[in-house]
């Protein structure tokens, strides 16, 4: 009992802060209702359009933004106070999200209008993106950044337990529309937590100040280091042609599948099962190394392809288990890595790079996952997304390996606190 005992502590450590456990409640009731809207987004357009292309589109427009935006949004991180910003950016997701809902409850949605307005929502988050990503170091030190940052991992993969399952419940009894007021209710809760922050116990870095050049100093500051580099190179990869779920899991639910909005919140639900284990399993790892992140791609390109080669609805969720677990220890590994192996001043910029990797590659790689799943079928493009995952890490491990040991890189904690060796 007591070795439990001292693996949950472990697991669990940052909630011994207090700003750490206002900001997880509210990001919990947020972000469940933002995985709600996601599902609720795409089975609308599905609806509206019954189109896999469209499908992509909308994912397009939600994550562009964060590709135009997302060096000065960085930028703009790493000047401001991200508490209030996060006020700011939050208040406007929810608008968007209310006036969604409001479209369909009075039956005048189109497909324009979702367009248009995951666009503005996009705009928003991509603004929000780098300033959350940062202040989960603020609000813990760097001692305890690695466990943080996986717990918001397992908070965010954890949401995707509770989206799928109450999208299905309320689509079902009461309609789509309430999945996106619902969603904008949810941002009241992190809004109240973002107020109940105290500000006097925040790790706060030296803010910068307004200079010349501080997007190409941001960009120069990543590539001129070789685990940073790497670590982004193999995210770029990985998040333009494998994660692209919101298009495909649909797609395999109701088209390969035949299945019904059940089929697709049951595969979903699953994938996130394996994702929250995954989180808690790297929450208690104190290394974390590109080596690792290398690895863990090549595992989630095999788990991924037998989610395409799946002959039924439950092989794939189990597969889909598979790749939810590998999947989320490659990106908490890689936030890991880059958040302490970063320093202060850059962190918002290395973040809002991260963030264009993970999410503003989702245009490009949403059309073309759903145009591979239209003209060969979704079984296709899944297996795009496998190959590509297993060979970059394939690749990132043919690298390492031709380095000296020292420069493999890692992040570790000595005596509780966080170094970055290189």
């Amino acid at each position: 009992m007591s070795r439990l005992r001292i693996a949950t502590g472990e697991t669990f450590r940052s909630f011994r802060t207090r700003n750490f456990r206002v900001f997880f409640i509210g990001q919990a009731i947020s972000q469940a209702g933002t995985w709600l809207q996601f599902i609720a987004q795409a089975l609308l357009v599905l609806k509206l359009t019954d189109s896999g292309v469209a499908l992509g589109i909308v994912t397009a427009c939600q994550f562009l933004p964060v590709l135009m935006f997302g060096v000065w949004a960085g930028v703009i991180s790493d000047r401001t106070d991200k508490r209030k910003l996060m006020l700011v950016t939050q208040s406007f997701m929810m608008a968007f999200a209310f006036a969604l809902g409001v479209l369909v409850l009075s039956h005048h949605e189109t497909v324009n209008w979702v367009y248009l307005l995951a666009g503005l929502t996009g705009v928003a988050n991509a603004f929000d993106n780098p300033s959350r990503r940062v202040m989960i170091t603020e609000l813990v030190g760097d001692d305890e950044a690695s466990n943080a940052v996986s717990l918001n991992s397992a908070l965010i993969t954890g949401s995707r337990v509770m989206g799928p399952a109450l999208a299905a419940w309320l689509i079902q009894g009461v309609g789509i529309g309430w999945c996106f007021i619902a969603n904008a209710v949810s941002f009241v809760a992190v809004l109240i937590a973002l107020s109940m922050i105290d500000p006097a116990e925040l790790h706060v870095a030296e803010r910068v100040t307004k200079q010349k050049g501080q997007i190409r100093a941001g960009f120069s500051y990543v590539w001129t280091d070789p685990e940073l580099r790497l670590a982004m190179v193999l995210m770029g990869v990985v998040a333009t042609l494998s994660f692209n779920w919101n298009v495909l899991l649909p797609l395999l639910a109701v088209r390969t599948f035949h299945g019904t909005t059940n089929t697709y919140a049951f595969i979903t639900t699953i994938f996130s099962v394996g994702s929250l284990s995954g989180s808690l399993w790297i929450a208690r790892r104190a290394t974390m190394t590109t080596h690792f992140l290398a690895r863990m791609s090549v595992a989630f390109g095999v788990a991924t392809a037998f989610i395409a080669i799946s002959p039924n609805p439950v092989t794939a969720a189990l597969a889909a288990c598979c790749a939810g677990a590998t999947g989320i220890a490659f990106l908490s590994a890689t936030m890991t890595t880059l958040q302490l192996g970063s320093i202060p001043a850059m962190r918002g910029r290395v973040m809002a790079l991260y963030s264009i990797l993970f999410l503003g590659s989702t245009p490009i790689g949403g059309p073309l996952s759903g145009w591979i799943a239209e003209q060969f079928g979704t079984r296709w493009a899944l297996l795009m997304g496998a190959v590509a995952a297993a060979v970059s890490g394939l690749g990132g491990l043919m690298v390492l390996r031709n380095r000296e040991p020292a420069a493999a890189g890692s992040v570790v904690l000595v005596d509780g606190v966080a170094e970055a060796v290189a």
